[in-house]
């Protein structure tokens, strides 16, 4: 290949390499490496010692071996599809050495007869003879310190086999071009960085090195730093983007505040004058509002849309479901019932001649506030002047995603998301680093924390009379399974056998939903449930985020061990959403791990949702976390914000110190990390 001067020869493709054909194209396609950076960072998970040098009365079966033998004997068999064998020795033993697929003039040129040779491979037993078949090495005396070393193993697929990848990544590395150092020289000694390229051949090789963990980390930093960059840049691009700015005197949101039959927390007080200074600023607000279930984010939503209409701008309230954004639309009109605001709702339920007269007031300014679902931001909808967008559970969209519904509403609208899933501090820089960030994190005043209890589910028959005790007190129930229907592989609860389960307790008082139903399905069941026409909701994980249900203050979690902390934290959070006493069973089967008996241990006691999101990511990592999956984007390749916590938050500081610099130094670094597409595409 040569050397590649030329560092943008990084980005061609991998068949562009010697010895790459169509054939291994695809093979390396399958591992999700189409271009030559993409193997730079398919990093080895272990490697393979050939350093040990043995006997053949000292072999070790299933173990890659390296022998020196003698070559006494070839069996060439006549017939096709058979196994070529050259029978070895040394002065303990013998072995034999078997070539499938292979040609008698080349083992005859490898393997000559009353020769000694190097050979490397497993070994295996057959017919209780020791035996290599098709060994990777087979080489002279002479080259000793060769085979004798530790070779990097990769994870492979069907077709690839080591000693193939391991040329084609080596002549990757060993011809890699010499990069500008985008760090100032006191990082690179704070750290004890050695160059870019020198860390990606470290990683790669298979040497015992003590700074093997400085050379991941040089790496991890780089990866960290590119995303940040990129949502640096999109920050900064946003905040060029000029707008009036929203004048109010708070008039119509005192009035509703006085309406209310609660008062606000300092945390929401806080956050409302936060979201007032942005509405006040030439600046267009971006902001993500954090909290956890039940603290009050709507509320805080509908001040600041209150205060944006009385600047005389429309606002907007996007919710994910048309169940949800029927609630939001209730809750809105009973919220703003003494003011003279029109409110309208749109969803893909809204019948033609309806949804053409909302469009029409929406687009004379009629309607001041809409609330629906994405159809709100369908092309045909021209609102006349649009102050403020609302997002509600806004983890379903990632960075692109954002962009352009934040674009969508033009100049002078802010854009205010919220998220009911409280993330843990690394991943907000990750995450949601273009954007300001609030957090609510105290609980309204008459909200009672859930109480939590475990059961094996053994003794599931004593949960009975708690779920009759509960509908007797005119509460409802949520029963949560994993699956949809029984599995073969899988020894999971099914939410249809416990549907039928339970209605031989309950019947006609049960109702069931889960993912496979059609959408109006779901809806038509959710909509029984909240008129309390039914009292037991049997579901899989669909009702994890979203609807308020005031009424339903028992939820039953079957396999609880299966689900994650934050997984659970938010089914719980289902459960006392009014002035009753919530209460969450989760159910689970016998022989617990330590991580899951961990688990549980931590929900019982706590309803802390950042702390309990904290603790999920410390145990199952950062792609497993709820909401990152949904978000849209790519996991990192190499960082990660439990084992490199300290690099995001140095990354941070870092972007703030040099963000108002020339950073197109950082454009190839972005480029390198596949992070580019990210970033805000309006000029």
């Amino acid at each position: 290949m040569g050397n590649l001067k030329n560092k943008d020869m990084l980005f061609k493709k991998v068949s562009f390499l010697d010895g790459v054909g169509p054939k291994l194209t695809k093979y390396l396609k399958n591992k999700k490496i189409e271009k030559i950076n993409d193997l730079l960072w398919h990093f080895p998970y272990s490697s393979t010692d050939r350093s040990d040098l043995v006997e053949l009365n000292k072999l070790e079966p299933g173990k890659i071996q390296t022998i020196k033998v003698k070559i006494i004997k070839y069996n060439f068999p006549r017939i096709r599809n058979l196994p070529f064998r050259v029978i070895c020795e040394d002065n303990f033993g013998k072995i034999d050495i078997v070539f499938f697929n292979s040609r008698e003039n080349y083992i005859r040129a490898v393997l000559p007869i009353n020769k000694w040779v190097l050979i490397s491979g497993k070994i295996n037993v057959y017919k209780n003879k020791y035996q290599i078949t098709n060994p990777e090495y087979i080489t002279s005396l002479d080259n000793l310190d060769y085979i004798k070393k530790k070779i990097p193993k990769y994870s492979l697929t069907d077709g690839l086999n080591e000693k193939t990848f391991r040329k084609i990544i080596e002549n990757v590395i060993n011809n890699l071009p010499e990069l500008d150092e985008w760090y100032g020289p006191e990082i690179i000694t704070k750290f004890g960085f050695s160059s870019w390229k020198k860390s990606i051949q470290m990683v790669h090789s298979a040497k015992n090195n003590k700074n093997h963990s400085t050379y991941l980390k040089r790496l991890a930093l780089d990866e960290i730093l590119s995303n940040l960059l990129v949502l640096s840049k999109n920050r900064k691009k946003f905040k060029k983007t000029l707008k009036k700015n929203k004048l109010f005197k708070e008039i119509i949101s005192n009035k509703i505040l006085n309406n209310l039959s609660f008062k606000l927390t300092k945390n929401q007080k806080a956050v409302i004058n936060e979201i007032n200074f942005d509405l006040n600023s030439d600046k267009k607000m971006f902001r993500i509002l954090q909290g956890d279930v039940g603290s009050g984010k709507t509320i805080v939503a509908l001040i600041s849309i209150a205060n944006v209409l009385e600047s005389n701008y429309q606002a907007a309230f996007m919710a994910p479901t048309s169940v949800l954004a029927k609630q939001h639309f209730e809750l809105a009109k009973k919220i703003f019932k003494d003011t003279n605001i029109k409110i309208n709702l749109l969803t893909g339920k809204t019948n033609y001649k309806e949804r053409k007269n909302i469009l029409s007031e929406i687009k004379d300014g009629k309607t001041q506030f809409l609330i629906g679902t994405h159809a709100l931001f369908q092309k045909k909808i021209d609102f006349k002047e649009l102050g403020i967008i609302v997002i509600d559970e806004q983890h379903k969209f990632g960075v692109r995603q954002r962009m352009a519904l934040a674009e969508k509403g033009g100049d002078n609208c802010d854009v205010l998301l919220m998220s009911a899933t409280p993330i843990p501090r690394t991943m907000v820089l990750t995450i949601y680093g273009d954007m300001d960030v609030s957090k609510l994190i105290e609980k309204p005043k008459n909200r009672l924390p859930v109480l939590t209890y475990s059961k094996p589910e053994k003794k599931i028959k004593e949960i009975i009379n708690v779920i009759k005790k509960n509908i007797e007190n005119n509460n409802q129930v949520f029963w949560v399974c994993p699956l949809i229907k029984e599995s073969k592989i899988l020894n999971y609860s099914s939410a249809l056998k416990r549907y039928e389960w339970l209605n031989k307790y309950f019947s006609k008082n049960v109702g069931i939903i889960h993912g496979n139903m059609k959408p109006e399905e779901k809806d038509k069941i959710l909509v029984k449930f909240l008129k309390r026409k039914i009292k037991i909701l049997v579901s899989t994980t669909v009702i994890e985020v979203g609807i308020d249900f005031p009424n339903a203050n028992l939820i039953v979690i079957e396999n609880s061990n299966k689900f994650g902390l934050a997984q659970l934290h938010q089914l719980r959070g289902r459960v006392g959403r009014g002035n009753k006493q919530g209460s969450c069973i989760l159910l689970f089967k016998d022989n617990l791990s330590k991580n899951s008996i961990r688990r549980i241990k931590i929900l019982k006691s706590s309803n802390d949702g950042f702390f309990i999101a904290e603790e999920d990511m410390k145990m199952r990592g950062f792609g497993d976390i709820i909401g990152y999956q949904q978000s849209g984007e790519k996991y990192f390749k190499i960082a990660d914000p439990v084992d490199h916590s300290d690099l995001f938050l140095f990354a941070e500081k870092y972007i703030r110190i040099i963000e108002n610099q020339n950073l197109d130094k950082y454009d190839f670094l972005i480029k390198l990390y596949d992070k580019a597409e990210v970033i805000y595409s309006k000029n």
